[in-house]
């Protein structure tokens, strides 16, 4: 049983996240978790003005996720940026390019879920998500999101990402506040939730 989780992140809060959703599969014996990134789009000049830099250097030991790899895996985590309320272009043009696998139906019956960042409180987490679901369902997908049977989603004591789409955070203006307590638990229970999914889905 293998889950594939893979991600773009630009400054890290995707990647932290991402990291927390393989942390919770990891916890479902006999599942295998394999963290991946999709190829960057931008030149190294420009991420440089965008002070990405340092975020891009702390992620660069993760394999980049070959579109393949997308068919061996039994359930898949995917970690986006909001950009405008959708994914961001880095992860769009990788899932252009699983066109192969539509047409073999290599991802139909298999879990598939959401995670996701963004700069404010409503920067369009759940439209992202939400849009991120209809490219899933176009390959057949058994969409996953994060129930509320975790219940730091229906906190009000704090400002916290996380719904029933799926995880997420929030990275502020500066992009300065990191994932939450309460947002890394959500995202580790979205991963042992997919991973629990994807065995029942198997079996």
């Amino acid at each position: 049983m293998k889950v594939l989780v893979v991600y773009y992140s630009m400054y890290g809060h995707v990647y932290t996240l991402a990291e927390a959703a393989a942390e919770g599969a990891r916890k479902i014996e006999g599942v295998e978790v394999a963290l991946r990134r999709v190829p960057e789009t931008l030149p190294e000049n420009v991420l440089q003005k965008m002070g990405a830099t340092a975020a891009q250097k702390q992620q660069e030991e993760v394999p980049i996720c070959s579109v393949q790899e997308l068919g061996e895996a039994d359930a898949v985590i995917f970690g986006t940026p909001t950009r405008f309320g959708n994914m961001c272009g880095q992860m769009r043009q990788f899932l252009d390019a699983t066109g192969q696998l539509w047409m073999k139906g290599a991802l139909v019956g298999k879990a598939g879920s959401v995670i996701t960042s963004s700069n404010t409180q409503h920067g369009g987490q759940e439209s992202t998500i939400l849009s991120f679901h209809i490219t899933l369902l176009h390959h057949g997908m058994v969409v996953v999101g994060l129930p509320y049977a975790f219940q730091g989603q229906m906190t009000t004591d704090e400002i916290s990402g996380c719904s029933p789409y799926g995880a997420s955070t929030i990275a502020g203006g500066d992009g300065s506040r990191v994932p939450s307590r309460n947002e890394l638990a959500g995202a580790r229970f979205q991963g042992e939730h997919v991973a629990r999914i994807a065995q029942k889905l198997a079996s």
